[in-house]
């Protein structure tokens, strides 16, 4: 039964922040629980480290184990697969679930574009809207 969702996806705006958040209020709203890398860091990591690239060590570390830890205890990964090719942080996430056997939902948000076929071959299902999501969850359980 899935409970536990990642939602992994690019986060360099707040275009692709917003459209991940929106993703995550669907399916918290039909009761799954989500973790949302950056949301869901942990009191030590500020809002200050997200936005900037010259965060300690330390910090990249604290990150790293957050959100490998919330992929392991994750029952599904939901990817966002928009821009001119997959993120590869996005890409890592998919290529680890994956590698757990654990199923990956791909959201392309109706945009048409070449897909790496490697990491295209890891998913189990693509939907092009984010209430499509609830449906392939249902057939998953």
């Amino acid at each position: 039964m899935i409970k536990k969702i990642y939602i992994a996806g690019p986060l360099f705006n707040k275009h692709e922040q917003m459209y991940l958040e929106d993703i995550a209020k669907e399916l918290e709203e039909n009761g799954y629980d989500c973790f949302l890398p950056h949301r869901d860091q942990p009191p030590e990591v500020k809002e200050s480290d997200l936005k900037g690239t010259d965060m300690s060590q330390e910090i990249k570390d604290l990150i790293f184990k957050t959100d490998l830890d919330a992929l392991d205890a994750a029952d599904l990964t939901v990817a966002l697969l928009t821009g001119q090719d997959i993120d590869s942080g996005t890409s890592a996430e998919i290529g680890h679930t994956f590698a757990k056997g654990k199923p990956v939902i791909g959201i392309n948000a109706n945009e048409r574009r070449y897909r790496n076929l490697f990491v295209e071959g890891m998913l189990t299902v693509t939907v092009g809207k984010i209430d499509q999501i609830i449906v392939e969850i249902e057939k998953l359980n």
